[in-house]
């Protein structure tokens, strides 16, 4: 048995329990077979030095050899542990165990068994330090392009065999196509990580179809079966583990988009929609497998795309964007031990090498390259950057990647953050080279710090002006100082603060007194009590600048209680004013919005830039903003995306409000917004359901052995049909799909259609509204579907038009014209919008449906409205909603309409929405333009003042004073006027 006293290395006690420990597993294990190769391994000294340092660093090495003994015997007596391969080398390697494979299944093995060795290799050249950093990430970049390139050989020889060779007729002749691998991230970059997943997209070059099968298969649909059985191998894990996780979600469209593009398609998408972020992902692209000849024609193609020709300083504006979403991201995810993603990680320093290579790459041709050392080597050739910054950031860089794969080493896991147990950080200082913790962490904060600093001042942000009324500060500064002390000068802070607009200062100091000699505040240690006598004083110099400083202070007090011991929230306010200047005026004008940031503190981000807050985004920016959100998450943890997807949602939110009580957003940009971010998220979480049960269950198809599109739509109701959403609103959702229920998914754990589409609903209900520590995302109401809360929470497409055909009240109709698709396949909501047509165009009785419409506002009134009642208290208020010649008057009043004359009309079943339909009304003569007029801008005023109103955090119901006060009282008689004149017996016309 082999003593570790009589080798060279000291271990901590711990740390030789973990040698020991695999030590004695190996030997049983090698007994008896391997004993003489047990003893000679024993006897050299450099070997077992080494063997120390791989075993403690790695369990996935180390249980790989106590698995196989023969893997590590072969790797030492091959002389592999001290050899350099060549790129060629893994081919042939690779090429050699392949050469027999006749199955699928041969072929996950042999893949999987040729990943064990080689990365049990490279993890042992890494800990051992006979390979360099810049070694370890190339190697491993060139074990994932054999790995990917030799599979997608072998299965497409088996494709073409089985379906034809793709083809694209090119003068008149069919000339063969092969699919393109498009590497992404640190897999183009050549830089992957030891334990990375690999970014891929698939391209090919043109339109066609296959030659010589069975039956003929168009080029697009060949190469997605391509794509799909090429994920399976690498990605799928066996009993021999993996190859390589694959994420296909930098492709075009990203999860919703097709799996394979050809190459017209590609650079049409990147041309007309390419974000971005999408320009600094096509930085690191490089083609990895495949066709490489006709991928370098596309890698061509897209240059323009990434680099500009002038030196782009446009691009400054998106890159302080996106430097922002990565602090927030930070604190938000709390990654602040992260090597990768926190402060001063390894994407700060990815991120300013990006900085100027999307500047001045498109003007200077050697800044156009993926690898990042080589970047910062060109950077410093051209004077750009000071050798000595250059050299610390790779200097840092390399640390903080050998830390990355000590880490990795560990379990083969992907993982950056630092360990916080004891036993995990000794490890870690061991691999990295250090007797203790201490040592390790020192040196790796000196290198966050300097990486950290670069990146803050690479786009400095403008400068904070500086308090231009100083006197009054200090003044402020006095007066929280004698509170805290309890020396109040009380003659002086009364007039003082009198002064400063506050109506009652006596009960404006008691209120203040109280904060500042409580209990809270004088528990807290020195640090956060500084950053509260740091921003009160300054917090009170913006108050006296508001109209109403009194109840906004005690608007604000319960954000600041929230606050007092994270104090990252009192520094941001005392260290960009501007964005304290913001939360006093927002939360002056809305005591909503003071406590959407009193319950999520996090949204005090959104303060920082007013250009951002004063100017939501579109549907399209939304979307697009969501998706890189998203795309930093892994795609199995649903925890961390039902988070990122409800502060989305709150951030958003947030910027609308902001807009609307400073006047920037009318009504209808409010509900244009609310509802575009209901639509962004509802596309999301389709998205993230459909991967969900897809990985479990496999796809749904069409045809035998066909997998069809998503073959799912989610249908908006109400408010959200309407693009009428408010602040408050649920989601009034539908359901539909249109696959055929006789049919199964197609994976292992296989489940027929019908229960596939309902557990996709049940994981999109699950997702909108679970309640986790950053709260709801929407409420969601599906009594709307066909029959209710009875019906069947996934409808097809059938069920759907013989439900509203035979069973559908009028209501239901009436419901069906605020009715529109909102994500899902194209192709089902083309077929929705025409059975909604056709339903509503129906012919209709003009009396019956009359009073059918009036039925139904009659049964509203008993449920919801009260001025009805002989109450003398509400028979004088208006409630703007329920009650007449409120709200739904008016959306009765549209639905009567279109039910009445779309017959003849078509033109009424174009929008879902109540103004533009009334245009129409108008447009078409059905409408005096008087009236129409009066009920549009009766509408947007009653929607307006429910806006406001819900900001103030008051009821929808109004004195009939305040009513006339508002301006509201003209409206009401004139829809209580129309309402009479369109639903009177005798109308005719």
């Amino acid at each position: 048995m082999f003593a570790q006293s009589t080798h060279t290395l000291s271990l901590h006690a711990a740390l030789e329990s973990v040698f020991q420990h695999h030590w004695k597993k190996f030997n049983e294990a090698a007994q008896p077979e391997f004993a003489q190769s047990l003893a000679t391994l024993i006897e050299n000294q450099v070997q077992m030095d080494e063997l120390i340092c791989v075993w403690v660093g790695s369990d996935y090495v180390a249980e790989l050899c106590c698995a196989s003994p023969a893997t590590l015997f072969d790797l030492i007596d091959s002389g592999d542990l001290q050899r350099n391969y060549s790129k060629q080398d893994y081919a042939d390697k690779l090429s050699s165990r392949l050469a027999t494979v006749s199955s699928e299944e041969q072929l996950m093995r042999e893949l999987r068994r040729f990943r064990q060795r080689e990365m049990a290799r490279i993890i042992w050249r890494d800990l051992a330090r006979t390979a360099s950093v810049t070694d370890t990430t190339t190697h491993v970049s060139w074990l994932a392009d054999i790995c990917i390139d030799q599979a997608l050989s072998w299965l497409h020889q088996q494709a073409c065999e089985k379906w034809g060779t793709p083809s694209t007729l090119i003068n008149g002749e069919w000339v063969p196509q092969k699919m393109v691998v498009v590497g992404m991230g640190k897999l183009g970059a050549m830089e992957l990580n030891v334990s990375s997943d690999i970014d891929l997209m698939f391209t090919y070059q043109g339109k066609g179809c296959t030659q010589g099968g069975a039956r003929e298969l168009d080029n697009q649909e060949f190469f997605v079966r391509l794509g799909q059985r090429l994920i399976h191998v690498l990605d799928s894990r066996t009993a021999d583990g993996f190859v390589f996780r694959v994420d296909m979600r930098l492709r075009p469209y990203g999860q919703s988009g097709a799996l394979a593009l050809n190459f017209d398609a590609m650079c049409q998408y990147y041309q007309l929609q390419g974000r971005d972020w999408e320009r600094y992902a096509m930085i690191k692209a490089r083609i990895v497998a495949g066709d490489k000849k006709a991928g370098t024609q596309l890698r061509d193609e897209l240059r323009p795309f990434v680099y500009r020709k002038y030196l782009d300083y446009s691009a400054i504006e998106a890159l302080r964007s996106m430097k922002e979403l990565i602090r927030r991201e930070e604190k938000q995810r709390g990654l602040q031990n992260d090597v990768k993603l926190g402060s001063g990680g390894i994407r700060e320093i990815e991120f300013i090498a990006q900085v100027f290579q999307l500047i001045r790459g498109g003007k200077d041709k050697r800044l156009q390259q993926r690898g990042l050392r080589s970047v910062f080597e060109t950077l410093v050739e051209t004077e750009i950057m000071p050798t000595t910054d250059a050299q610390g950031l790779m200097r840092a860089y390399d640390f903080l990647r050998n830390t990355e794969h000590a880490l990795q080493a560990i379990c083969d896991k992907q993982t950056q953050r630092l360990p916080d147990d004891e036993l995990g950080q000794l490890r870690l200082a061991f691999s990295m080279g250090f007797e203790s913790w201490q040592a390790f962490s020192e040196r790796l904060s000196e290198h966050r710090c300097f990486v950290h600093e670069q990146f803050s001042q690479l786009i400095a942000p403008p400068q904070e002006n500086t308090d231009e009324n100083s006197v009054e500060l200090e003044q402020w500064q006095v007066l929280w100082r004698q509170l805290s002390r309890q020396e109040l000068n009380e003659e002086w802070a009364l007039e003082f603060v009198e002064s400063k607009g506050f109506v009652e200062p006596a009960g404006m100091l008691e209120t203040l007194q109280q904060l500042a000699t409580s209990k809270k505040v004088a528990s807290l240690q020195p640090i956060p009590q500084q950053r509260l006598d740091e921003v009160m004083p300054l917090m009170l110099v913006e108050l006296g600048k508001v109209d109403a400083p009194q109840p906004t202070l005690e608007r604000i007090l319960p954000l600041i209680d929230t606050v007092l011991r994270r104090t990252a929230y009192l520094v941001l306010l005392v260290e960009n004013r501007g964005a304290l200047t913001q939360l006093v005026t927002l939360c002056a004008a809305s005591p909503w919005i003071a406590e959407e940031l009193t319950l999520h503190p996090i949204l005090l981000d959104e303060l920082l830039d007013v250009r951002e807050l004063y100017n939501p985004l579109d549907l399209k920016g939304l979307c697009d903003e969501l998706r890189q959100h998203m795309l930093r998450i892994p795609e199995d943890d649903v925890e961390e995306q039902m988070d990122c997807l409800r502060y989305f949602k709150r951030a958003q939110v947030l910027r609308v409000a902001a807009s609307e009580v400073a006047g920037a957003f009318p009504l209808m940009k409010v509900s244009d917004h609310l509802t575009y971010i209901a639509e962004a998220v509802l596309s999301e979480v389709l998205q993230l359901a459909w991967q969900h049960m897809t990985a479990k269950y496999g796809v749904p198809q069409q045809s035998a052995g066909v997998a069809c599109d998503p073959s799912f739509i989610i249908v908006g109701y109400g408010k959200l049909g309407g693009l009428e959403m408010g602040y408050k609103s649920d989601l009034d959702l539908v359901f539909l799909d249109d696959a055929p229920d006789q049919l199964t998914t197609d994976g292992e754990k296989s489940i027929g259609n019908a229960v596939f589409f309902t557990r996709v609903a049940q994981r999109i209900i699950h997702l909108l509204t679970t309640f986790t520590s950053a709260g709801q995302l929407y409420e969601v109401d599906m009594r709307l579907r066909p029959s209710g809360s009875s019906g069947l929470l996934v409808t097809s497409l059938d069920g759907f038009k013989r439900y509203q055909d035979k069973q559908a009240w009028t209501w239901e109709h009436q419901a069906l014209m605020r009715a529109r698709v909102i994500t899902g396949s194209v192709r089902v909501a083309r077929e929705f919008k025409r059975l909604r047509d056709e339903i509503l165009s129906k012919p209709r009785e003009a009396d019956e449906l009359r009073e059918q419409v009036l039925d139904m506002r009659g049964k509203i009134t008993e449920v919801f409205a009260t001025n009805k009642r002989e109450d003398e208290v509400l028979k004088t208020t208006f409630g703007l909603k329920y009650d007449a010649g409120g709200i739904v008057d008016i959306e009765f009043i549209v639905q009567y309409a279109v039910l009445r004359w779309s017959q003849n009309h078509p033109e009424l079943l174009q929008y879902s929405d109540n103004i533009r339909v009334l245009e129409v009304l108008e447009q078409l003569g059905l409408f005096a333009a008087q009236d129409a007029e009066w009920l549009r801008e009766a509408y947007k005023a009653l929607r307006s003042a429910i806006h406001r109103l819900t900001l103030e955090q008051l009821p929808s119901r109004l004195s009939m004073v305040e009513v006339k006060q508002r301006g509201l009282n003209e409206y009401r008689e004139a829809v209580i006027r129309i309402w009479t004149q369109t639903f009177k017996p005798d109308d005719l016309s």
